[in-house]
């Protein structure tokens, strides 16, 4: 057989391919140091340098008293196994090569001195300090290499152990090759399921950390959701009332032109289809929820499809029902709101001090809540601001992303919404919503730099006064 074909035989590939991946794993100076612990921090490693320190003077004279070997040979081996464990640290492969030389060499001159009769019942091939040097050495590298790499040292190591004492062999000594193969293989164990618990651990912390990420992403995709479907509505009117006007402007106009009539014909068609295709939108956004299709409430109780969308005029009626649900609310309505808000202004507006006085009936039960809507030439302000509740109040069921809502629908606006706790226990929400409902030159400014905002204030300005719900009457 040529040596081509040799070369091609299974086994020989297998061979060789094996050697070669025990050359790149073991054959190395990478650098992989030891990390610190959060609390001990440097502690460990101070503990493995006095270990080194020991070893050092162990090895030296047991080599020298017990081995027969003299200074100059003893002590680069017993410096050799102490590096080795501090090499460690920071490089496990290298210092294992190293702990493993040293073992070898120092052996060999043990025997030669055991061969020659000046050296009797000695710890043969492994002396204490070395087998403790090299076991200290093997959970190192096992702690932070992979599993196969350190099943690949563990053995080399009990192969050269194997060589030493069962081909090799030596006169008079005292074995200590089964002891080390059964500390080696504890260590290499040892060390190969803590740190595969250590990555099981930050998988799991990876894992936790993505499926946070993505419940975050699908809460506010899902908000957004909810916003568009509330706001179907109002752009559906808009566009049906230019529909109507470009029908019905043709017959206020005598002796109309052709090319006006054409142009409002064009105008209604292209609202005629702007609206279809908001129907089809709208179809895919309420299909998730046929009986919640606004996401307002419970099955059977949102608010109907075909429900007209609430607005500031409304709002009196939602504190009426927030009274009735057991919290004192008093309204401050400050300014006149000139020329009307665009609905998409009174709805954020509605849902937000809705949210806020949701957020106060589940978290503040039995606290004072003041309402505050003011109406400046910028724009809205409104603001929501409750007393410490007087009772422990359980855990609500709810999802607890009322404020994300909150600023999704101000920063849709060009707004934007501060949430803050008072100094006295209780909670406060200021928004700012833009008149002509978008981006505007206040949209970027700080909330309490918003001319007619003023800067927050984190208790009452003055006494709520409580109402008496049999006879309605205001009582300090």
């Amino acid at each position: 057989m040529t040596e081509t074909g040799r070369g091609r035989h299974p086994v020989v590939r297998r061979l060789r391919g094996w050697l070669g991946v025990l050359r790149d794993d073991l054959w190395t100076v990478r650098a992989d140091p030891l990390p610190a612990f959060v609390w001990l921090r440097w502690l460990p490693h101070g503990v493995l340098c006095l270990a080194a320190l020991g070893i050092f003077l162990g090895e030296v004279a047991q080599l020298q008293d017990h081995g027969g070997l003299p200074l100059g040979y003893a002590l680069p081996v017993g410096l050799a196994k102490a590096g080795a464990v501090v090499l460690a640290l920071s490089r496990p492969i290298p210092a294992w090569w190293l702990s493993t030389a040293a073992t070898v060499i120092g052996a060999l001159g043990v025997r030669q001195r055991m061969m020659s009769g000046d050296s009797h019942d000695f710890t043969w091939p492994w002396t204490s300090a070395g087998l403790i040097a090299h076991l200290l050495v093997l959970l190192l590298l096992a702690l932070r290499v992979p599993s196969r790499v350190s099943a690949e040292a563990l053995f080399v190591t009990l192969g050269i152990t194997w060589l030493l004492q069962g081909v090799l062999g030596a006169p008079g000594y005292q074995s200590t090759g089964v002891l080390a193969i059964c500390l080696f293989s504890f260590a290499v164990i040892l060390g190969m399921a803590l740190r595969g618990r250590r990555e099981a651990r930050a998988e799991l912390g990876r894992q936790a950390t993505m499926t946070a990420e993505e419940r975050a992403r699908r809460t506010l995709l899902e908000e957004r959701s909810r916003i568009a479907r509330e706001l179907h509505d109002v752009v559906a009117h808009h566009m049906s009332v230019i529909s109507i006007q470009a029908q019905v402007a043709p017959h206020l106009v005598e002796n109309p032109s052709e090319e006006l009539k054409e142009n409002l014909a064009g105008i209604r068609q292209n609202a005629l289809e702007a609206l279809t295709e908001l129907r089809r939108v709208l179809g895919v956004l309420r299909s998730e929820n046929p009986e919640d299709p606004y996401g307002l409430g419970t099955p059977g109780g949102g608010t109907a499809p075909h429900a007209p969308q609430p607005t500031l005029d409304r709002l009196d009626a939602l504190i009426e029902n927030t009274r009735a649900a057991g919290l004192n609310v008093v309204a401050d309505i400050r300014g006149e709101p000139g020329r009307p808000y665009p609905p998409g202004v009174e709805l954020s507006a509605y849902r937000i001090v809705q949210e806020a006085l949701s957020n106060a009936l589940r978290h503040a039960q039995g606290s004072d809540v003041r309402v505050e809507v003011g109406h400046r030439r910028e724009g809205l302000v409104l603001e929501v601001t409750n007393s410490r509740p007087e009772r422990p109040v359980p855990p609500s069921p709810g999802a607890g992303h009322g404020l994300l809502g909150m600023r999704e629908r101000a920063a849709m606006l060009g707004g934007h919404v501060s949430a803050v706790p008072t100094l006295h226990g209780g909670f406060q929400v200021t928004a700012f919503l833009p008149r002509d409902g978008g981006a505007t030159d206040y949209a970027n400014l700080p909330l309490e730099r918003v001319p007619g905002i003023p800067e927050p204030e984190y208790v009452f300005p003055e006494p709520l006064p409580r109402r008496d719900p049999p006879t309605g009457e205001e009582t300090p």
